[in-house]
């Protein structure tokens, strides 16, 4: 079960301020937080993935899957980001919520199984990474290798729709169990200026997994 209400969260992610100087380079738009309460309330409530776990969040931007986590009981999560900025924003927002059990690390998520001898530290492992639809070709793909190498239990990770097979095939290489446990909208709000359109929506699955 979950230790607050699935609307008190969203109410409380609300609030998660966004990126204050968002990197195109690096795809940075802040996960919606009807996005984040939804899959976070799931993974919760279904797979009691969050509770006194030990989690950790890949590119976690400003902190919304952490901070989420944390308001759902985690004992301590761990959000990696690269991005100096974000790193702060990241900072300030846990600062808000007053959590003593929230940290940021200003690294590399792909550098990370060197850094910590690819041993699997984390009970639970979340991602919401880049698509990679600029210069970033694979890199959602990267991120979730990453992942599974450091987790010693479930990963839960948010892919666009379009590229559904080509991460079960991923999975099927890697001798992970995988599971589509949703089916997203995101609302990717007009952040940069090349955008021409307010808003675009883009369907994303949020997927689980876990090695065999």
């Amino acid at each position: 079960m979950a230790c607050i209400k699935l609307k008190q969260l969203e109410q409380f992610l609300q609030t998660v301020d966004d990126f204050t100087a968002p990197n195109v380079r690096l795809e940075q738009y802040q996960t919606p937080s009807h996005i984040a309460s939804q899959a976070l309330y799931a993974i919760q409530t279904k797979y009691a993935d969050l509770e006194g776990r030990m989690v950790l969040d890949l590119g976690c931007g400003p902190g919304m899957l952490s901070i989420g986590a944390a308001l759902l009981g985690a004992d301590f999560v761990l959000g990696v980001e690269i991005d100096q900025h974000a790193a702060e924003d990241f900072r300030s927002n846990r600062d808000e919520f007053d959590l003593q059990n929230v940290e940021c690390l200003q690294a590399n998520v792909l550098q990370l199984p060197a850094l910590w001898h690819d041993k699997p530290l984390f009970d639970t492992v979340l991602l919401n990474p880049p698509f990679g639809t600029k210069q970033n070709s694979g890199i959602d793909v990267a991120f979730l290798k990453v992942a599974i190498r450091l987790a010693r239990g479930a990963v839960y990770a948010m892919h666009k729709s379009a590229t559904r097979e080509h991460i079960k095939k991923k999975a099927r290489e890697w001798k992970v169990r995988s599971s589509l446990i949703a089916e997203l909208r995101y609302n990717l709000p007009q952040t940069y200026k090349f955008h021409k359109k307010i808003s675009v929506d883009v369907a994303v699955d949020l997927w689980r997994f876990e090695k065999e």
